[in-house]
Protein backbone atom coordinates (compact mmCIF):
# COMPACT_ATOMS: atom_id res chain seq x y z
CA UNK A 1 0.00 0.00 0.00
CA UNK A 2 1.30 3.44 -0.92
CA UNK A 3 2.83 5.46 1.89
CA UNK A 4 2.60 8.50 -0.42
CA UNK A 5 -1.15 8.30 -0.01
CA UNK A 6 -1.33 7.70 3.71
CA UNK A 7 1.48 10.07 4.71
CA UNK A 8 -0.80 13.00 3.91
CA UNK A 9 -3.62 13.36 6.42
CA UNK A 10 -5.87 14.73 3.66
CA UNK A 11 -5.71 11.44 1.80
CA UNK A 12 -9.23 10.34 0.95
CA UNK A 13 -10.90 7.75 -1.22
CA UNK A 14 -13.66 8.18 -3.79
CA UNK A 15 -15.12 4.91 -2.53
CA UNK A 16 -15.45 1.60 -4.28
CA UNK A 17 -18.58 2.81 -6.01
CA UNK A 18 -17.90 4.47 -9.37
CA UNK A 19 -20.57 6.79 -10.74
CA UNK A 20 -20.73 6.94 -14.54
CA UNK A 21 -22.25 9.96 -16.27
CA UNK A 22 -21.99 10.15 -20.09
CA UNK A 23 -18.35 9.12 -20.27
CA UNK A 24 -16.63 7.86 -17.11
CA UNK A 25 -16.19 10.61 -14.53
CA UNK A 26 -15.42 9.99 -10.86
CA UNK A 27 -17.97 11.84 -8.74
CA UNK A 28 -17.27 12.70 -5.12
CA UNK A 29 -18.35 10.54 -2.23
CA UNK A 30 -19.71 12.39 0.81
CA UNK A 31 -16.26 12.14 2.42
CA UNK A 32 -13.82 12.68 -0.42
CA UNK A 33 -12.50 14.62 -3.41
CA UNK A 34 -12.89 18.13 -2.01
CA UNK A 35 -11.12 19.66 -5.02
CA UNK A 36 -13.12 17.77 -7.64
CA UNK A 37 -14.35 19.93 -10.53
CA UNK A 38 -16.77 18.30 -12.99
CA UNK A 39 -16.12 18.97 -16.70
CA UNK A 40 -18.04 21.97 -18.11
CA UNK A 41 -19.94 19.81 -20.61
CA UNK A 42 -21.50 17.96 -17.71
CA UNK A 43 -23.46 21.10 -16.80
CA UNK A 44 -24.42 21.87 -20.40
CA UNK A 45 -26.05 18.50 -21.03
CA UNK A 46 -29.45 17.56 -19.59
CA UNK A 47 -29.09 16.00 -16.17
CA UNK A 48 -29.43 12.22 -16.43
CA UNK A 49 -31.15 10.08 -13.87
CA UNK A 50 -28.15 9.08 -11.75
CA UNK A 51 -29.81 5.94 -10.45
CA UNK A 52 -30.29 4.68 -14.00
CA UNK A 53 -26.66 5.18 -15.05
CA UNK A 54 -24.99 4.40 -11.74
CA UNK A 55 -22.42 1.59 -11.90
CA UNK A 56 -20.43 0.00 -9.11
CA UNK A 57 -16.99 -1.53 -9.25
CA UNK A 58 -16.36 -3.87 -6.32
CA UNK A 59 -13.00 -5.33 -5.28
CA UNK A 60 -13.23 -8.75 -3.65
CA UNK A 61 -10.68 -11.27 -2.43
CA UNK A 62 -8.93 -12.67 0.61
CA UNK A 63 -7.08 -10.51 3.10
CA UNK A 64 -3.67 -9.42 1.85
CA UNK A 65 -4.21 -10.00 -1.87
CA UNK A 66 -3.92 -6.27 -2.63
CA UNK A 67 -7.47 -4.92 -2.89
CA UNK A 68 -6.58 -1.61 -1.26
CA UNK A 69 -3.36 -1.29 -3.25
CA UNK A 70 -5.38 -1.58 -6.46
CA UNK A 71 -7.71 1.16 -5.24
CA UNK A 72 -4.78 3.42 -4.38
CA UNK A 73 -3.21 2.73 -7.79
CA UNK A 74 -6.47 3.72 -9.48
CA UNK A 75 -6.98 6.72 -7.20
CA UNK A 76 -3.46 8.19 -7.42
CA UNK A 77 -1.62 6.36 -10.17
CA UNK A 78 1.09 5.43 -7.66
CA UNK A 79 2.17 2.29 -5.90
CA UNK A 80 4.74 1.60 -3.23
CA UNK A 81 5.14 -1.65 -1.38
CA UNK A 82 4.96 -1.83 2.40
CA UNK A 83 2.48 -1.19 5.17
CA UNK A 84 0.33 1.93 5.16
CA UNK A 85 1.70 2.61 8.65
CA UNK A 86 5.35 2.36 7.64
CA UNK A 87 6.03 6.08 8.03
CA UNK A 88 4.53 6.38 11.50
CA UNK A 89 4.67 4.32 14.66
CA UNK A 90 1.78 1.91 14.16
CA UNK A 91 -1.37 1.72 12.09
CA UNK A 92 -4.72 -0.01 12.29
CA UNK A 93 -7.85 -0.47 10.20
CA UNK A 94 -11.19 0.55 11.73
CA UNK A 95 -14.55 -0.22 10.09
CA UNK A 96 -17.85 1.57 10.67
CA UNK A 97 -20.84 -0.78 10.52
CA UNK A 98 -24.58 -0.45 10.99
CA UNK A 99 -27.84 0.03 9.13
CA UNK A 100 -28.13 2.64 6.41
CA UNK A 101 -28.92 6.09 7.83
CA UNK A 102 -27.54 5.59 11.35
CA UNK A 103 -24.88 8.25 10.73
CA UNK A 104 -21.70 6.32 9.92
CA UNK A 105 -20.48 8.81 7.33
CA UNK A 106 -21.39 11.77 9.57
CA UNK A 107 -19.43 10.27 12.46
CA UNK A 108 -16.43 9.76 10.18
CA UNK A 109 -16.56 13.32 8.85
CA UNK A 110 -16.98 14.74 12.37
CA UNK A 111 -13.91 12.82 13.56
CA UNK A 112 -11.76 13.47 10.50
CA UNK A 113 -12.71 17.04 9.64
CA UNK A 114 -14.36 18.35 12.81
CA UNK A 115 -17.66 19.39 11.25
CA UNK A 116 -21.16 18.03 10.77
CA UNK A 117 -22.22 16.78 7.36
CA UNK A 118 -25.67 18.35 7.25
CA UNK A 119 -28.30 17.97 4.56
CA UNK A 120 -29.30 15.01 2.44
CA UNK A 121 -26.77 12.98 0.50
CA UNK A 122 -26.62 9.67 -1.32
CA UNK A 123 -25.96 6.68 0.92
CA UNK A 124 -22.49 5.19 0.80
CA UNK A 125 -22.06 2.75 -2.09
CA UNK A 126 -19.71 -0.15 -1.40
CA UNK A 127 -16.85 1.06 0.78
CA UNK A 128 -15.20 4.44 1.35
CA UNK A 129 -12.15 5.21 3.45
CA UNK A 130 -10.34 8.03 5.19
CA UNK A 131 -7.22 8.28 7.32
CA UNK A 132 -6.27 10.18 10.42
CA UNK A 133 -3.25 10.16 12.71
CA UNK A 134 -3.94 10.34 16.44
CA UNK A 135 -1.37 10.63 19.20
CA UNK A 136 -1.57 8.12 22.04
CA UNK A 137 0.96 8.63 24.83
CA UNK A 138 3.44 10.34 22.49
CA UNK A 139 3.04 7.59 19.89
CA UNK A 140 1.56 8.37 16.48
CA UNK A 141 -1.19 5.92 15.60
CA UNK A 142 -2.50 5.98 12.07
CA UNK A 143 -6.12 4.92 11.67
CA UNK A 144 -7.42 3.86 8.28
CA UNK A 145 -11.19 4.20 8.71
CA UNK A 146 -13.54 2.34 6.40
CA UNK A 147 -17.07 3.67 5.93
CA UNK A 148 -19.34 0.87 4.73
CA UNK A 149 -22.72 0.70 3.04
CA UNK A 150 -25.47 -0.34 5.41
CA UNK A 151 -27.98 -1.55 2.83
CA UNK A 152 -28.65 -5.28 2.69
CA UNK A 153 -27.69 -5.51 -1.00
CA UNK A 154 -24.10 -4.47 -0.18
CA UNK A 155 -23.72 -6.77 2.82
CA UNK A 156 -21.81 -9.47 0.93
CA UNK A 157 -19.35 -6.81 -0.21
CA UNK A 158 -18.58 -5.55 3.29
CA UNK A 159 -18.21 -9.12 4.56
CA UNK A 160 -15.11 -9.42 2.39
CA UNK A 161 -13.40 -6.69 4.42
CA UNK A 162 -14.30 -7.78 7.94
CA UNK A 163 -11.19 -9.91 8.35
CA UNK A 164 -8.95 -6.96 7.44
CA UNK A 165 -10.31 -4.88 10.32
CA UNK A 166 -8.59 -4.49 13.67
CA UNK A 167 -11.61 -2.71 15.18
CA UNK A 168 -15.30 -2.42 14.36
CA UNK A 169 -17.49 0.49 15.41
CA UNK A 170 -21.08 -0.76 15.24
CA UNK A 171 -23.63 2.05 15.12
CA UNK A 172 -27.36 2.30 15.64
CA UNK A 173 -29.65 5.35 15.62
CA UNK A 174 -31.26 6.11 18.99
CA UNK A 175 -34.26 7.52 17.10
CA UNK A 176 -34.71 4.33 15.04
CA UNK A 177 -35.72 1.20 16.97
CA UNK A 178 -35.21 -1.05 13.95
CA UNK A 179 -31.56 -0.06 13.66
CA UNK A 180 -31.11 -1.06 17.30
CA UNK A 181 -33.00 -4.34 16.89
CA UNK A 182 -30.72 -5.21 13.97
CA UNK A 183 -27.58 -4.94 16.12
CA UNK A 184 -27.85 -8.60 17.08
CA UNK A 185 -27.79 -9.57 13.41
CA UNK A 186 -24.76 -7.35 12.82
CA UNK A 187 -22.97 -8.91 15.78
CA UNK A 188 -23.76 -12.34 14.39
CA UNK A 189 -22.13 -11.40 11.09
CA UNK A 190 -19.13 -9.99 12.92
CA UNK A 191 -18.67 -13.24 14.82
CA UNK A 192 -18.86 -15.14 11.53
CA UNK A 193 -16.63 -13.02 9.29
CA UNK A 194 -14.30 -10.93 11.48
CA UNK A 195 -11.16 -11.93 13.36
CA UNK A 196 -11.79 -13.48 16.77
CA UNK A 197 -9.77 -10.80 18.57
CA UNK A 198 -11.27 -7.83 16.73
CA UNK A 199 -12.11 -4.83 18.94
CA UNK A 200 -15.86 -4.15 18.92
CA UNK A 201 -17.48 -0.95 20.15
CA UNK A 202 -21.23 -0.31 20.12
CA UNK A 203 -22.25 3.31 19.47
CA UNK A 204 -25.74 4.74 19.96
CA UNK A 205 -25.59 7.66 17.53
CA UNK A 206 -27.79 10.78 17.23
CA UNK A 207 -27.89 11.11 21.01
CA UNK A 208 -28.54 14.85 20.53
CA UNK A 209 -32.06 14.03 19.30
CA UNK A 210 -33.76 14.04 22.70
CA UNK A 211 -37.43 14.41 21.65
CA UNK A 212 -37.11 11.79 18.92
CA UNK A 213 -35.29 9.20 21.03
CA UNK A 214 -36.89 5.75 21.13
CA UNK A 215 -33.91 3.68 22.36
CA UNK A 216 -32.87 4.32 25.94
CA UNK A 217 -29.22 4.52 26.88
CA UNK A 218 -29.84 1.72 29.37
CA UNK A 219 -30.94 -0.54 26.52
CA UNK A 220 -27.65 0.03 24.71
CA UNK A 221 -25.68 -0.59 27.88
CA UNK A 222 -27.56 -3.82 28.54
CA UNK A 223 -26.94 -5.12 25.01
CA UNK A 224 -23.26 -4.23 25.22
CA UNK A 225 -22.92 -6.16 28.49
CA UNK A 226 -24.65 -9.15 26.94
CA UNK A 227 -22.09 -9.30 24.12
CA UNK A 228 -19.19 -8.08 26.27
CA UNK A 229 -18.38 -5.09 24.06
CA UNK A 230 -17.60 -1.47 24.85
CA UNK A 231 -20.45 1.05 24.55
CA UNK A 232 -21.12 4.76 24.45
CA UNK A 233 -23.60 7.16 22.92
CA UNK A 234 -22.41 9.66 20.32
CA UNK A 235 -23.63 12.63 18.33
CA UNK A 236 -22.07 13.47 14.99
CA UNK A 237 -23.99 16.76 15.06
CA UNK A 238 -22.72 18.04 18.41
CA UNK A 239 -19.50 16.03 18.37
CA UNK A 240 -20.33 14.33 21.67
CA UNK A 241 -18.00 11.38 22.31
CA UNK A 242 -16.99 11.02 18.64
CA UNK A 243 -13.34 11.83 19.29
CA UNK A 244 -13.47 9.66 22.40
CA UNK A 245 -14.74 6.63 20.48
CA UNK A 246 -11.83 6.64 18.04
CA UNK A 247 -9.29 7.55 20.72
CA UNK A 248 -10.47 4.69 22.93
CA UNK A 249 -10.17 2.26 20.03
CA UNK A 250 -6.70 3.56 19.17
CA UNK A 251 -5.57 3.15 22.78
CA UNK A 252 -6.98 -0.37 22.98
CA UNK A 253 -5.28 -1.42 19.74
CA UNK A 254 -1.99 0.17 20.78
CA UNK A 255 -2.13 -1.60 24.15
CA UNK A 256 -2.64 -4.97 22.46
CA UNK A 257 0.34 -4.41 20.20
CA UNK A 258 2.61 -3.01 22.91
CA UNK A 259 5.07 -5.08 24.94
CA UNK A 260 4.92 -2.58 27.80
CA UNK A 261 3.12 -4.13 30.81
CA UNK A 262 1.50 -0.78 31.62
CA UNK A 263 -0.04 -0.62 28.16
CA UNK A 264 -1.30 -4.18 28.46
CA UNK A 265 -3.21 -3.17 31.59
CA UNK A 266 -5.38 -0.74 29.60
CA UNK A 267 -9.13 -1.35 29.98
CA UNK A 268 -11.16 0.27 27.23
CA UNK A 269 -14.46 0.04 29.14
CA UNK A 270 -13.02 1.76 32.21
CA UNK A 271 -11.40 4.39 30.00
CA UNK A 272 -14.73 5.18 28.36
CA UNK A 273 -16.46 5.34 31.73
CA UNK A 274 -13.90 7.84 32.98
CA UNK A 275 -13.82 10.00 29.86
CA UNK A 276 -17.43 9.99 28.62
CA UNK A 277 -19.11 13.35 28.42
CA UNK A 278 -22.15 13.70 30.64
CA UNK A 279 -23.55 16.87 29.15
CA UNK A 280 -26.97 17.39 27.64
CA UNK A 281 -26.89 18.00 23.90
CA UNK A 282 -29.06 20.60 22.14
CA UNK A 283 -32.20 19.27 20.45
CA UNK A 284 -31.65 18.03 16.93
CA UNK A 285 -33.23 19.71 13.95
CA UNK A 286 -32.55 17.07 11.32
Amino acid sequence: MSDDVFEAEDAVSPGYGLNVIAETYKTPSPTGYRDYRPPPELFEAPSPNLEQVNHKTILLGDSGVGKTSLLVQFDTGKFQSGSFAATVGIGFTVMLLGDSGVGKTCVLVRFRDGHFLSGNFISTVGIDFRNKIVTVDDTKVKLQIWDTAGQERFRSVTHAYYRDAHALLLLYDVTNKTSFDNIRAWLGEIREYAQEDVVIMLLGNKADCGPERVVRKEDGERLAREYNVAFMETSAKSGMNVELAFTAVARELKSRKSKDPEDNAFNVKEYIKEQSQRTTCPPCST
